[in-house]
């Protein structure tokens, strides 16, 4: 509770926070939108072979479950959010700028294993940052999130647009340059009170791993958000070989993050449940993979990618919701760790079984993709219908 003397400081703060934040969530996602391109293409203009681009590319996914639950935790050890941001941008567009100057692939690995350390738990933090913002000042949390959304479409076709304009050889710099203003933003985040070591000792970081309600929010988001691997994985593939030009493909990859942006700033107006919102998700992504399955035309897929608003959207949304109503502030950047790195090993066993699935079945490893879907739908159902839920309320961050 707030004393009424500080409820008109933390009106008067709240757009301040507000506006750096979507900054910074900006900044994180456009660093994301411009490297999922540009990074590959830039190793193979400096002559590292296909095999090496797949090792160093590798790395990211191997550190979401390895060092990020790990830096997360000392986050919160530390006690300063927002201290771990500027840190971590820091030493995130330090290893960018570093990475420009090699050439040789094991010196490549070994500079961007450790910037990767750095880079990947920035979006869990700034998702903890972000749940502390909203309990303080009464914030929605999507509206905020969608800058970060925006800013990586935004990026990527940017990322089109200046591939064809500077050699391969010198992208490097665009991401080394954006991971620069990302670490720049972060100092002008707000700073939040330190939780006092008491509080984080009680809540304790270990028990949240002995927490019935977190084990199935974050095991339910990993089934359901990685469900959209083979979608993220074999779509372009999948559409050029059904003849779709460049621009069309672009297009369908458009229109599905629009439609999530457009979840994300219509959520202050949704009243249901969290739990609800994950299951809406869940069997919405059933659905949307199970009509991928069948390979429908053109126009039917622009229906379907529209319902990626749903799938990712919906469920990142409820997500966030349990997870600031189930996990104790103090602990907040931990809880992201877990979540993230749940995610991340989900996700990679998911990617391997795609990539074996596509090779045998084709568009039939959608089938897959919608199973894996609906148990994470299933799952948060039977949590709910269990009262492990009990404490969510009706109202979305």
């Amino acid at each position: 509770m707030q004393s009424e003397t500080q409820i008109p400081i933390l009106l008067a703060s709240a757009p301040r926070f507000a506006r750096r934040l979507a900054l910074f969530y900006g900044a994180v996602f456009a660093l994301i939108g411009s490297h999922l391109p540009f990074f590959p293409l830039w190793m193979k203009a400096v002559g590292i072979d296909a095999s090496w681009i797949g090792i160093i590319s590798a790395v990211p996914s191997v550190t979401r479950f390895t060092a990020l639950p790990l830096v997360t935790g000392l986050a919160e050890g530390w006690g300063s959010l927002r201290g771990a941001m500027i840190l971590t941008t820091g030493a995130t567009a330090l290893g960018f700028a570093l990475i420009g100057t090699q050439h040789v692939p094991v010196l490549v690995f070994l500079v961007y294993a450790a910037t990767a350390c750095m880079w990947t738990p920035i979006v869990p933090l700034t998702d903890a940052y972000a749940l502390r913002g909203v309990a303080r000042y009464g914030l929605d949390y999507g509206p905020l999130r969608l800058w970060g959304s925006a800013a990586f479409v935004a990026g990527a076709l940017a990322c089109g647009l200046l591939a064809d304009l500077i050699s391969a050889r010198y992208l490097i710099w665009i991401i080394a340059t954006l991971a620069a203003f990302g670490a720049l933003v972060s100092l002008a985040l707000l700073p939040m009170e330190k939780p006092s070591a008491s509080s984080v000792a009680r809540h304790g970081m270990a028990g949240l791993l002995r927490q019935r309600s977190f084990l199935v929010i974050i095991l339910a988001s990993a089934l359901i958000q990685s469900s959209h691997a083979a979608y993220y994985i074999f779509a372009s593939i999948t559409w050029q070989r059904f003849g779709f030009d460049g621009l069309t493909i672009a297009a369908l990859w458009s229109v599905g993050v629009v439609a999530e942006i457009v979840v994300f700033a219509l959520s202050p107006r949704l009243t249901l449940r969290p739990s609800s919102l994950v299951m809406i998700g869940a069997f919405a992504a059933m659905a949307r993979w199970l009509i991928t399955a069948q390979e429908p035309p053109v126009t039917a897929l622009v229906v379907v990618q529209l319902a990626h608003g749903l799938t990712f959207g919906l469920t990142q949304l409820g997500t966030m919701g349990l997870m600031v109503r189930h996990v104790a502030l103090p602990v907040m950047a931990a809880g992201q760790g877990y979540l993230a790195a749940c995610g991340g090993i989900v996700n990679a066993t998911a990617s391997i079984l795609c990539g074996l699935a596509y090779a045998r079945y084709g568009q039939g490893v959608y089938d897959m993709m919608a199973a894996m879907a609906a148990c994470g739908g299933l799952l948060t159902w039977v949590a709910r219908r269990c009262g492990a839920f009990s404490r969510e309320g009706v109202s979305i961050i």
